[in-house]
């Protein structure tokens, strides 16, 4: 009861933070992808402290040379230790991920709940600009982009942002208009709850789950694209290194002894992608536990 007298309203089924972690921790490869997202974050974030040499090293007369004991991933065209090299290109890959997922779910969300809750004319205008960037192919409005706007860092985090919001505008919008209809949010409209308050402390916790799976999703497939258009010669520009830009620079190995400058960049790739997707289902399930297993 408040001191009116009255019901305090619901404030509706947040996730509970002990059943939460307890259903997480059960995923076992939900755990399995988060201890390899930390283990690699570790040590590309910390590749001066991890990496056996230091970044750019190069022994022009060594040349590429296959793994050995000295050189565990063997060496590239300059001679450089090529897992130093990957450890470094993979800090910068990381942080484009994480970069865009970050930035894509907060526009999105915003926009989402915007759509959701407002209704009538303002939804129908952001759902059709939502629709309008679905249809456009991403690779090639990002090409055309980046060969405009330039390649740094900042500009390919912004223009992957740019595209990668509208999946989880969709998504806020439909869970908002269920969310909406709850009777908690109904008694908070008669005690005088303001729209603002409504939607930062009804709506948003209720919005953690989807959130948490959308930064997931889009941390893989930000890497993803990022590594595309580095291939494709649209990415970053030496001296920066990422594990895109490695790919491309090793293209023409396929089928050589130096084939392993062109697999290792990309299993470095296959197994962030896959660890941070299994993370995205243990978040998802543990979100919602009525999920079957």
């Amino acid at each position: 009861m408040n001191p009116t007298g009255t019901a305090a309203p619901e404030t509706g089924n947040k996730p509970s933070g002990r059943g939460f972690l307890r259903r997480f921790r059960r995923h076992r490869f939900a755990m399995a992808g988060l201890a390899i997202v930390l283990v690699l974050a570790f040590c590309c974030y910390f590749a001066n402290i991890v990496a056996p040499f230091e970044q750019n090293d190069q022994h022009l007369l060594l040349g590429a040379k296959p793994p050995s004991w000295r050189h565990l991933l063997g060496t590239d065209q300059l001679g450089r230790d090529y897992l130093t090299e990957i450890l470094y290109a993979g800090r910068l890959s990381l942080t484009i991920g994480l970069s865009v997922a970050v930035l894509s779910t907060v526009v999105g969300t915003v926009l989402g709940v915007i759509a959701g809750y407002a209704g009538r004319w303002i939804g129908e205008v952001v759902m059709r600009i939502t629709d309008l960037f679905l249809v456009v192919p991403p690779l090639a409005v990002l090409a055309v982009a980046l060969q405009g706007l330039g390649r740094s860092y900042l500009i390919i985090v912004l223009v992957l942002a740019g595209i990668g919001w509208t999946v989880i505008a969709r998504v806020v919008r439909g869970e908002v208009l269920a969310l909406r209809e709850r009777a908690y949010v109904d008694a908070a409209l008669v005690l005088g709850a303001s729209h603002l308050r409504i939607v930062l402390r009804h709506l948003l916790p209720n919005l953690a789950g989807v959130a948490a799976v959308s930064v997931s999703v889009n941390v893989a497939t930000s890497i993803i694209l990022e590594s595309t258009l580095s291939f494709l010669g649209f990415g970053v520009r030496p001296p920066q290194s990422s594990w895109g830009n490695m790919l491309s620079q090793a293209s023409g190995y396929v089928g050589t002894p130096q084939g392993y400058l062109l697999y290792f960049p990309g299993l470095a790739i296959l197994i962030t992608v896959l660890a941070v997707s299994f993370v995205g289902d243990g978040l998802r399930d543990a979100f919602d536990p009525r999920r079957k297993q």
